[in-house]
């Protein structure tokens, strides 16, 4: 039964220089013919795969936060209308800081949404002009102050590491100005230079200086660390929250488990089919306009993908993969599948075996993505 559901709002008025998700300048674009499309995708969604009611619905871009009022009301509107979110449901906008407004945030709040992820990146400004952000740390702090004050509970800043030009102090400072403003969630990722964005064009020519990989080591080992002691718990590889305050949603992709995935290119996971809908926007529209649908490619996932898939996403967790959901989900024992990837990585000091779970170890955790490596291709 599918528990969540991803939206994809692909406008953005300023283009980031290390992003490399869907998305366009919103000047001239045909906002409310996309939001009628996806209105039109999510009723087809629905009817095709229906559910009883929704754990978790996220909206990210692009940046939602960059429709205006009318737009955002009738998204809003369109949401409420086919996604049927349970009463505890956790229902989260991703935000700019310029761009949230009190008119805004009183408009999410009436509809239903509970919890913010703000896009701040970094708290040194000068860093913030190199990365292509346009906000200031003042509209971080008016923005944290005026959600609390209208009663939104559950916010999450992002932050990055690993960024041009970025020291240990900065990293530091950015970290400790996040603790001030009493989030109750903070996402921390350290930068990959993706192909199509302005950082890889500058790192092709030479000119992109980032930190060394001990710098930005020693910056993950601080945010582990300073956040422990802060009361924030680290769930995941990159996401740290106060007891209570995990996001449900993304555990939902690190549990593999199914969720709708609504908008250009967006991705969606659905009775063990994962699908992608086409990235460009009119494309995208006319395909929903023609089909109902705007998929570019089906994939069934066979059970040796479910399977590896089941331990690179559950490995993300710091508790790990749970053995004995594992054996209910595929009918066989974790050890009977990768007991010799388990054994050797762990021999290696990156994975422990005990209390039912295999998780990364500290060590583990800082080489996710060899660790993740060892369990593909062991069942093709």
């Amino acid at each position: 039964m599918v528990k969540a559901a991803y939206l994809h709002i692909p406008f953005c008025h300023h283009i980031c220089h290390y992003c490399d998700f869907n998305k366009v300048f919103f000047q001239n674009q045909p906002v409310e013919a996309y939001l009628e499309a996806m209105d039109q995708e999510m009723k087809q969604t629905v009817s095709a795969f229906p559910t009883k009611e929704l754990e978790t619905i996220f909206v990210g871009g692009g940046t939602p936060t960059a429709l205006d009022e009318k737009q955002l009301e009738q998204f809003l509107t369109s949401i409420r209308t086919h996604l049927p979110l349970a009463n505890n449901g956790e229902y989260t906008f991703e935000a700019n800081p310029n761009e949230l407004t009190k008119e805004k945030l009183t408009l999410l709040k009436e509809y239903g949404v509970n919890r913010l992820s703000i896009g701040v990146q970094t708290f040194n400004e000068e860093l913030l002009k190199t990365i292509g952000r346009v906000h200031t740390n003042e509209e971080v702090e008016r923005l944290v102050k005026l959600a609390k004050e209208m009663g939104f509970s559950n916010i999450s800043l992002d932050l990055m590491y690993g960024l041009p030009g970025q020291d240990l102090e900065m990293f530091h400072q950015s970290i400790e100005k996040a603790l001030e403003l009493d989030v109750e969630h903070i996402s921390s990722y350290s930068l990959i230079v993706e192909p199509k964005t302005v950082f890889y064009n500058l790192m092709r020519k030479g000119k992109l200086h980032t930190p060394s990989e001990d710098d930005e080591a020693k910056m993950y080992g601080f945010l582990m660390d300073t956040l422990a002691k802060s009361n924030f718990n680290q769930y995941e590889i990159s996401n740290f929250a106060k007891p209570g305050y995990e996001s449900r949603h993304n555990l939902t992709y690190w549990d593999n488990e199914e969720y709708y995935g609504i908008g250009a290119g967006a991705h969606g996971y659905v009775g063990g089919v994962r699908r992608s809908n086409v990235a460009p926007i009119k494309r995208y529209m006319d395909l929903v306009e023609e089909k109902g649908f705007a998929y570019l490619d089906e994939h069934v996932v066979t059970v040796g993908e479910q399977l590896e898939e089941e331990m690179f996403l559950g490995l993300r967790k710091t508790k790990g993969v749970s053995k004995e959901r594992f054996a209910e989900k595929f009918g066989q024992s974790i050890q009977s599948v990768f007991g010799e990837a388990i054994a050797e990585q762990a021999k290696l000091g990156l994975l422990t075996d005990e209390d039912g779970y295999v998780r990364l170890t500290t060590k583990g955790r800082f080489l996710g993505n060899e660790v993740f490596q060892a369990f593909l291709g062991i069942n093709d």
